[in-house]
């Protein structure tokens, strides 16, 4: 059954499913940290998840790392700015006119702002740099909110579709590195069976998993996608990311012109 609250149920009855058994695993089994439903859910052991990515060559390797704006990723935010990594945030659920702050240690340290602070979504909004998509730097690290992965690399989200039309958007603009690992932290009864995760075309699979307990190497086989998949936005992803539309026009107008 799709609860009420599963904001973006009806898109894909599989992810529906498999999001709502998670969703209530981690509420029964006490594991979630405040509400789980229709969330990237927060849950306990967040802080060991990032210290296992952390293990990652690419981690201790990365100057520029994206994280979303999520509640789990607070320690991996923070795990970033402590050690002096220039971190990229979305703001969250692209509801504002700008699509992501930028936060750097050394600005933050001068103003006397706390980390702990700063690696919150309130924090970062208010205190970060606003910037576009076109004036971010070269991403050598990516982390994304998950509520289903499997071992092979496929994800799911809440459903909203963020995290793939950024992904899209960072490989259209060229502002992914070419070997740059998607990665994301979760608790390890998000892990689910294979054959239980479907991965569309446009889906960014995933090449790292952390949990509290493990670090999984994918070494998926699904294909990242080239680009966005236009076709595949949502009509209320138009209506409610404020610059959306603006930018698939500068990205067209700019493809018309190589």
């Amino acid at each position: 059954m799709i609860m009420d609250n599963a904001r973006w149920a009806g898109r894909n009855q599989d992810k529906d499913n498999i999001r709502q058994a998670v969703w209530a695993g981690l509420e029964d089994s006490g594991t979630s940290i405040g509400p789980a439903f229709s969330c990237i859910p927060n849950f306990a052991g967040a802080d060991l998840a990032a210290r296992n990515l952390a293990r990652l060559p690419e981690w201790q390797a990365a100057r520029v790392v994206k994280c979303n704006p999520d509640p789990p990723q607070i320690p991996v935010r923070l795990r970033a700015l402590y050690e002096g990594k220039i971190v990229y945030a979305p703001v969250p659920e692209l509801l504002k006119p700008f699509p992501f702050v930028r936060l750097d240690p050394e600005t933050l340290a001068r103003k006397g702002i706390q980390f702990e602070l700063a690696a919150t979504s309130q924090g970062f909004v208010e205190h970060g740099d606003p910037v576009e998509f076109e004036d971010m730097e070269l991403l050598d690290f990516v982390v994304v909110g998950c509520v289903a992965v499997s071992r092979q690399g496929a994800r799911t989200g809440k459903g909203g579709g963020f995290a793939d039309l950024e992904l899209g958007i960072f490989r259209e603009l060229s502002k992914l590195k070419p070997n740059a690992p998607i990665t994301t932290t979760v608790h390890s009864s998000q892990v689910v069976d294979n054959d239980r995760l479907v991965m569309m075309g446009h889906d960014s699979p995933l090449h790292a998993i952390a949990t509290e307990a493990e670090l999984i190497e994918t070494g998926t086989a699904f294909a990242q996608p080239r680009g966005v998949a236009w076709d595949k936005v949502q009509p209320d992803q138009y209506r409610d990311i404020p610059f959306l539309n603006k930018l698939r026009a500068r990205m067209e107008t700019a493809g018309s012109q190589d």
